[in-house]
């Protein structure tokens, strides 16, 4: 849901997408949408950019998703809300991702899309985290999501976040001067320190 990469998109080839993340054209394959994990259809993801400073502090790692049930009017990153698009997120992606965020310079991850909480990509999402705080536990966890902080902080796996940034972009309540945010009504929840009835802002 961050709204600081722009992407576009346009057709390459039959079964590829050409999509442009922060200034580079990505050639994305989309028809391996049934490749599985243990059995499960594996969540499919879109990039995975590196040293990036818009999406959280410091220098981060940025794991793009597939999937998004939000649709937000003015939404910089449509490609990203189908599911099937992309590629799916298999061990060798896993291993590029873990690889990135073990350079000493990287504050941690930041997950966006798409929507890392949309339902399909939320146990490979929580899964991920647990590993990143298992692994790399100096590391600190931002995500971006459209749904509202009281209808899934309750969420098994929540607390393992650092930082959520919430709520739907609202066109109308656009403000290219806040920090993190694309429109007013978003939120950048310290989650360690908030409860569903008492939210404390990220400083």
């Amino acid at each position: 849901m961050a709204l600081t990469c722009h992407i576009q998109c346009a057709i390459w080839a039959i079964g590829e997408t050409q999509a442009k993340f922060n200034g580079f054209w990505l050639k994305i394959k989309t028809h391996n949408y049934n490749k599985t994990r243990f059995g499960k259809r594996l969540m499919n993801y879109h990039n995975i950019t590196k040293e990036d400073m818009l999406n959280g502090d410091g220098l981060r790692t940025v794991l793009w998703v597939a999937g998004c049930n939000h649709k937000c009017k003015g939404c910089q990153n449509p490609i990203t809300w189908d599911e099937k698009g992309g590629l799916p997120f298999d061990q060798e992606a896993e291993d590029e991702l873990f690889e990135a965020l073990r350079v000493p310079s990287i504050s941690g991850i930041t997950f966006s899309g798409g929507d890392p909480l949309f339902p399909n990509n939320r146990s490979e999402i929580f899964r991920l985290i647990k590993k990143i705080k298992s692994e790399l536990p100096e590391k600190t966890v931002w995500l971006y999501t459209g749904y509202s902080w009281e209808d899934i902080c309750d969420l098994d796996g929540i607390k393992d976040i650092d930082v959520l940034i919430d709520g739907e972009f609202v066109q109308k309540l656009n403000d290219n001067n806040l920090h993190w945010v694309g429109s007013s009504n978003q939120r950048v929840i310290d989650v360690k320190k908030s409860t569903k009835d008492n939210v404390v802002l990220h400083e």
